[in-house]
């Protein structure tokens, strides 16, 4: 009777295909009056005729409709058979044979369910009253079958996101309640696919026959059903993998200004898990679509969309989907993390959904704060980036790695946005504009970069190699700097500039060529050793190409313990530069 709180008088509504006897009308009068006897309250019974109902009853209590019908049967029917597409007459026959089926099974049955009303409907928020019972999140249908979430429960109405076109949802028209939370389906089915927000496949490639569907927002694993991140995650890109690791479980921020190369890095790493055992999840977020599709055609060209969905919100779209989309995507990816599996995941990029979340509460007249943004954009972000984990062996052993980018403007890293998102994470990679325009690609700033967890998960070799890179590449571009106003140096100064230059050098790297773990070990060690002492700056890609196709055509082993070696002990390190040598006498 919670309807009853708002409302003075009960409205009962009693709709019929055909003319009611009075006898039962009467009936029902006097049990709806019964009811209200122990609570009090007044009662309005009206008697309608529908013939679109085409046969049974439907009888509606306040905001609750009891309904026995067969159009309300169809409805039901339809929502649940199979939505594969008519592609031929055997199809067709299964069609018959199923609806057939239902038909002779069919027995009367009544559906209970709650209406509202729509008050109001204007940039994609729907105001609504009716529904006592709705709860935070739920799914809501419209008469026109667009649906919405509600997002904003007040004492006398209800704020509604919609997730499709509003301009033909009218005032006053009937809203149902679903009685279900937002979802979207998840499986294996969706890995090769384009879907939207929803889950609903928008890359022209037919039918996603999913079996499950899991809830878009979903409780982070707490502590104790957590393990450490102790197994790396490798990127192919050399700058990354030595000096900001990222281990499986951890959520490495990607930030810069546009056009540093924040989605190319992240598109790496969805290549470099080829053969890897790692699902991959790549979420679009107010991206162009010539942007994504362009993303789709690079990673089926070298193999990725195999174990890759892409899930994809253009900036055409509206702002409760660009919002849904990376909790979408989670949900899918926490999927394959309860299975055992280990996922990674990009959001690309969450400034963008921030802009949306923005919009949305300023629109359902919540309150703003800093840089118009709501009270709880820290909140939004926080109980995302939180779904990323590890999972302990007692839970499978999965995990989700999560790669977030952030845009900055001018490079302002202190900004509202990336200082809550830089906060949440387990470090940064900040892709300087600067180092960018000089040609440094990936343009990552060392000394802005930090993986405050990776580096447990490095491989031994590579962390004991790479242990002094920072350092040596802070220093040198403190000498690069300096040089700018002096020309005078000595000999140990001129080694360390030219030492660093074929370090930085080395760490170059093009796109959508990643390079195994055992080889940036072998070049990072070769280079830190001084055996590219001797070659010219402009000689070093070549250099680098030619190292590789020795060690896989002709150290393949060593190769091999490099990459399985606990620790970089004297013997592997004689192995090494006894290769190196052969090498270089060649080169």
């Amino acid at each position: 009777m919670s309807y009853l709180k708002h409302h003075d008088v009960l409205y009962v509504t009693v709709t019929s295909a055909f003319p009611l006897e009075k006898e039962l009308v009467d009936k029902i009068d006097k049990a709806t009056t019964e009811l209200l006897d122990s609570v009090g309250g007044k009662t309005s019974l009206w008697v309608l005729e529908d013939n679109t109902l085409i046969g049974g009853l439907k009888l509606r209590i306040g905001d609750t409709v009891y309904d026995g019908t067969v159009s309300e049967e169809l409805y039901h029917f339809e929502k649940n058979m199979n939505h594969e597409p008519i592609m031929d007459d055997d199809t067709v026959s299964l069609l018959i044979q199923e609806f057939t089926q239902k038909a002779e099974e069919f027995r009367p049955k009544i559906h209970k369910y709650q209406l509202g009303r729509v008050i109001s409907v204007s940039d994609g928020i729907c105001w609504m009253d009716g529904l006592a019972d709705i709860m935070y999140g739920e799914v809501v249908e419209f008469e026109c079958g667009e649906k919405g979430m509600v997002l904003d429960i007040q004492q006398n109405r209800i704020g509604c996101v919609i997730f499709g076109e509003f301009a033909h949802i009218e005032s006053y028209s009937r809203v149902r309640r679903v009685g279900r939370i937002a979802s979207v389906p998840v499986g294996d089915a969706l890995l090769g696919r384009v879907v939207d927000a929803l889950g609903k496949p928008i890359d022209a490639m037919g039918y996603l026959p999913y079996e499950k569907r899991r809830p878009i927002e979903f409780k982070a694993p707490a502590i104790l059903d957590r393990a450490p991140v102790n197994s790396p995650l490798h990127t192919g890109i050399k700058a990354i993998d030595a000096l900001v690791p990222i281990g499986k479980g951890q959520r490495e921020l990607i930030i810069g200004d546009r056009q540093t190369g924040k989605t190319a890095i992240a598109i790496d790493t969805i290549i470099n898990q080829k053969g890897k055992n790692t699902i991959c999840i790549y979420v679009a977020i107010g991206q162009k679509e010539t942007l994504v599709a362009e993303i789709k055609e690079k990673l089926q060209a070298k193999g990725a969309m195999d174990y890759t969905t892409i899930i994809a919100v253009p900036a055409s779209a509206s702002a409760a989907l660009q919002y849904i989309a990376p909790f979408s995507g989670a949900a899918m990816a926490e999927h394959f993390m309860y299975e055992g599996k280990d996922v990674l995941i990009v959001y690309d990029d969450l400034s963008k959904h921030a802009v949306a979340y923005r919009e949305l509460s300023l629109l359902l007249h919540r309150p703003s704060g800093r840089e118009a943004y709501p009270g709880d954009i820290f909140y939004l972000h926080s109980r995302l980036l939180e779904r990323a984990a590890h999972l302990s062996d007692e839970l499978g052993g999965g995990s989700i790695t999560a790669l977030p980018i952030i845009e900055t403007l001018a490079g302002d890293i202190s900004a509202y946005i990336p200082t809550n998102v830089i906060s949440i994470t387990d470090g940064q990679i900040f892709l300087d504009a600067e180092l960018f325009n000089e040609g440094q690609r990936p343009a990552i700033n060392v000394g802005l970069s930090v993986s405050r967890v990776g580096g447990a998960a490095q491989s031994p070799v590579m962390k004991k190699v790479s242990a002094s890179l920072r350092t040596r590449l802070a220093q040198y571009r403190e000498l690069a700097e300096f040089m700018q106003f002096g020309s005078d140096i000595d000999d140990a100064t001129k080694a360390t500039l030219e030492a660093g230059k074929r370090l930085t050098e080395a760490l170059k790297q093009g796109r959508y060529s990643p390079i195994a773990d055992e080889l940036q070990t072998v070049l990072i060690y070769a280079v830190s050793e001084g055996y590219a002492k001797n070659v010219e700056v402009k000689d070093m890609e070549r250099f680098e190409k030619e190292l590789y196709r020795f060690f896989e055509a002709e150290k393949a082993e060593l190769s091999f313990k490099v990459k399985s070696a606990k620790k970089l002990d004297d013997t592997l390190k004689t192995e090494l530069n006894k290769a190196l040598d052969e090498f270089i006498e060649r080169f």
